[in-house]
């Protein structure tokens, strides 16, 4: 089922974050698949229980010291993981024990958000090998169909635009069908979910779509979740007064608003901007880059940033689904507040203090969820940190991300009464 990817020995630092053009030319010019594949391992290779082979052991002498010490009782593993027709595999990254226990918590499966991969997680992979080796569990973190380095299969909706329970089932079928056949495969009878962004979103479709699956909801900063807090009702829509203010408030909109809400509408991925900028390309990953990554040091902003480029030049997929999921503005086009109530396992919100997603959301999908008779809800924030709360804070996060983990551990069997 699992195909290991091509072992890379030697990796060259990644190269300097450009400044100028000719930077920018030099770093496009150098781009290929291996570079894709270095760039990834870059990131794991910091973990002490990482191997590249996939039989031999880890080497710890190949990795940095992490933060705080690590477990030997696991391996952790890149592989391809092939999917019923032809190029179709998801990326995965895998953390084995290496000593397993009769009775362990359920897989822990690691989702990422939109247009991002499994390695903007490795600075949380060493607390979840860690819990793995005590636990016995297993952890899985997977690029979705589409996205990061799994395959670039196309992606098509058939329905219509105005059919927007069609739209967005299809697009969200795209990526919970690979998920659901990997899981089957597998032969997992249920998993703990860890979404992040349009992740959670995701995690949450499929807790919907398979509840008897998810043993736990782990959703952190998730997109899709509120209402959009300017979207008529049904009712303000019958009225006159409501029409004659959207047609006021349509005229009024900057040509540059019509403009990108026209591209939304049409399917365009932010990504293309960047592939379509050539050469250029490395020089915009890079500007962001340098602002996102201001906190961390060289070698790691450095790193991430070859990561993000490298996964942003490869073929449009999976990231064509936005328009579909998403309305200009990012509010669902059909909100998981209004769906959620539905869900019987437990649920946990995570957002930053910093958050530009909307708490709100979150926190209304937990009182729906109470009011529903599902008192295993609950939301958490994290302090110091942004959407991104994992690379924010990940000391914070790991350590509630794991509070959160202990609770799928199943109970030790009572001893048995002694005899007389």
């Amino acid at each position: 089922m699992a195909s290991a990817p091509e072992v890379l020995n030697a990796i060259n630092p990644a190269r300097s974050i450009p400044q100028n053009w000719r930077e920018s030319i030099t770093y496009w010019w150098n781009s290929n698949d291996k570079e894709t594949a270095a760039a990834e391992e870059r990131l794991l290779r910091r973990l002490p229980f990482y191997s590249s082979s996939p039989t031999a052991p880890p080497d710890p002498t190949t990795a940095a010291a992490p933060s705080e010490p690590v477990s030997s009782g696991v391996v952790g593993r890149m592989s391809h993981f092939q999917l019923d027709g032809p190029k179709r595999y998801l990326n995965q990254f895998s953390i084995t024990p290496t000593n397993p226990v009769a009775n362990p918590p359920p897989p822990t499966v690691v989702l990422h958000g939109y247009g991002a991969g499994l390695g903007f997680f490795f600075m949380n992979f060493a607390a979840l090998g860690d819990w793995a080796a005590r636990r016995g569990g297993s952890v899985y973190a997977l690029d979705w169909l589409g996205m990061g380095l799994s395959a670039r299969v196309p992606f098509k909706v058939h329905a219509k635009r105005e059919d927007t329970q069609n739209r967005v089932k299809e697009a969200e079928d795209f990526f919970l069908d690979a998920l659901e056949e990997w899981r089957e495969k597998n032969g997992f009878e249920k998993v703990t979910l860890v979404g992040h962004s349009l992740g959670g979103y995701l995690s949450a479709a499929y807790a919907l779509r398979h509840p008897d699956r998810v043993s736990r909801l782990i959703l952190l900063s998730p997109a899709g979740i509120p209402q959009n807090p300017n979207k008529p009702t049904a009712a303000q829509e019958a009225t006159l007064e409501a029409v004659a203010e959207a047609e006021q408030k349509q005229s009024s909109q900057s040509l540059l608003r019509k403009l990108g809400t026209h591209a939304w509408e049409a399917g365009w991925s932010p990504f293309q901007i960047v592939r379509s900028a050539t050469f250029f390309g490395p020089l915009l990953v890079g500007r962001y880059s340098t602002w996102r990554f201001r906190h961390f040091t060289d070698e790691d902003s450095r790193d991430m940033n070859n990561y993000i480029w490298h996964i942003t030049r490869a073929k449009g997929s999976g990231e064509y689904c936005i328009s579909h999921i998403l309305e200009p503005g990012a509010h669902a086009r059909l909100p998981m507040v209004d769906r959620m109530d539905k869900l019987k396992m437990p649920v946990t919100f995570f957002y930053g203090d910093q958050d530009w997603m909307d708490e709100k959301g979150g926190r209304e999908t937990v009182h729906r969820l109470r009011e529903a008779g599902n008192h295993q809800v609950r939301s958490i924030r994290i302090p110091y940190a942004g959407h991104h709360l994992y690379l924010d804070n990940p000391d914070e996060t790991n350590k509630l991300l794991i509070r959160e983990l202990e609770k799928t551990v199943p109970p030790a069997p009572s001893a048995a009464p002694a005899s007389a």
